[in-house]
């Protein structure tokens, strides 16, 4: 499992996040990202990958969930 981070203050609101993976994050009235699904597996992995990968201000990141 992995676990989609935002830095909020560093986000601009461009929208290709969103345009990527829309199932698991969006952009709400204001403007500011939502992510909708945290936690990611399986077949959600490729699609916040790209998501990170097409944020040109490097806002988001993937990280390995914490085992419990």
């Amino acid at each position: 499992m992995m676990i989609i981070e935002l830095d909020r203050p560093r986000c601009e609101a461009h929208g290709l996040c969103e345009e990527t993976a829309p199932d698991l994050m969006h952009l709400d009235e204001d403007d500011e990202l939502v992510i909708d699904v945290p936690e990611v597996e399986g077949a959600d992995i490729p699609r916040a990958q790209a998501a990170v990968r097409v944020c040109p201000v490097a806002a988001l990141r993937l990280v390995a969930a914490a085992e419990e």
